[in-house]
């Protein structure tokens, strides 16, 4: 009998010693089940200081907000950081952006303190070395994240994949220069744009005020759609704005710094320039990704005028 327990003891102790080791759960989409690796929770969410969202990815109806509005999020020693803005990445927070709340590991799980949203029970599945499922399952839905380390995060390719969102981050674009090459067109009488977030996501506003004009008492004359579109030149994106009453207008969009871009109307040679004016920083709830971000929908709807 003796030799029967010990036998039994020997058996199950690699077991026992295995399960209060391993805090997370690998994914094998395969076998179609969970497995355990071994590796800590705190090892695998701090071992990658930047996790890139890849938002087009997520699955299920709900929506963790942090989460939908981040381009990155980065756990850092118990407090939680968030590029949710692209004017300034890589540089502010020295590339993590900004902290937005604090967080603790349970067995399996995350447990988020969103500074704005609350807190969020998160599981996290190890899906490959860099590669997690955060999966809330109150609200059934999982977002995926690739871990990279910030010296080797491609900060010019995340800025030129998303430059559309970049549009919206100022309350207005204010026409600073226009070139005296190029001829005249209608579009010179435009003295400010503006690019909304939220809603359908690709709504423009534009004005005829006066240069100067405080942003919070611009009178925006027109709204309609505006799509950005990908070019042969991956610095370089063609912006199109939908007026109706002289059609389309179609320009190649540079950007010169975080609150600088540049304009050139491709049919009259016209070159502008825009600056930022009021920065908006998303901490907060009206900012919204939506999937398939990098192209907007290129259906055009007539722009109405705004009363």
């Amino acid at each position: 009998m003796k030799t029967i327990k010990l036998l039994l003891i020997a058996m199950i102790s690699p077991f026992l010693f295995a399960s209060c080791t391993a805090d997370v759960i690998v994914e094998d989409n395969y076998a179609g089940h969970y497995v355990d690796n071994g590796i800590s929770l705190p090892q695998l969410m701090e071992g990658y200081n930047l996790w890139y969202v890849d938002y087009d990815a997520t699955t299920g109806n709900g929506d963790v907000p942090f989460l939908t509005r981040a381009f990155t999020i980065s756990f850092l020693h118990g407090d939680l950081y968030a590029n949710n803005n692209l004017a300034g990445i890589g540089v502010t927070g020295d590339g993590f952006g900004i902290r937005v709340g604090y967080y603790d590991y349970f067995s399996k799980a995350i447990r988020v303190y969103h500074d704005v949203y609350g807190a969020y029970d998160l599981e996290v599945y190890q899906l490959a070395a860099n590669r997690i499922k955060l999966y809330d399952r109150r609200q059934n839905t999982a977002y995926y994240l690739n871990g990279y380390q910030r010296s080797a995060f491609d900060y010019n390719k995340l800025f030129n994949d998303n430059i559309h969102y970049f549009l919206q981050e100022y309350k207005a674009w204010e026409k600073v220069y226009t070139s005296n090459v190029g001829a005249l067109n209608d579009f010179d009488h435009e003295h400010f744009l503006q690019f909304m977030a939220g809603g359908s996501d690709n709504n423009f506003r534009s004005s005829q005020d006066a240069p100067g004009t405080n942003v919070n008492n611009i009178y925006w004359d027109f709204t309609g759609l505006y799509g950005v579109y990908n070019t042969s030149n991956p610095y370089t994106k063609i912006l199109t704005l939908d007026y109706d009453f002289w059609g389309n207008e179609s320009f190649t969009l540079s950007v010169i710094n975080d609150s600088r871009i540049r304009l050139y109307h491709n049919a009259s040679g016209t070159t502008y320039e825009f600056v930022g004016r009021g920065f908006i920083q998303y901490l907060r709830q009206s900012a919204v990704r939506s999937k398939s971000d990098t192209t907007l929908r290129k259906e055009f709807v007539k722009k109405e005028l705004v009363k």
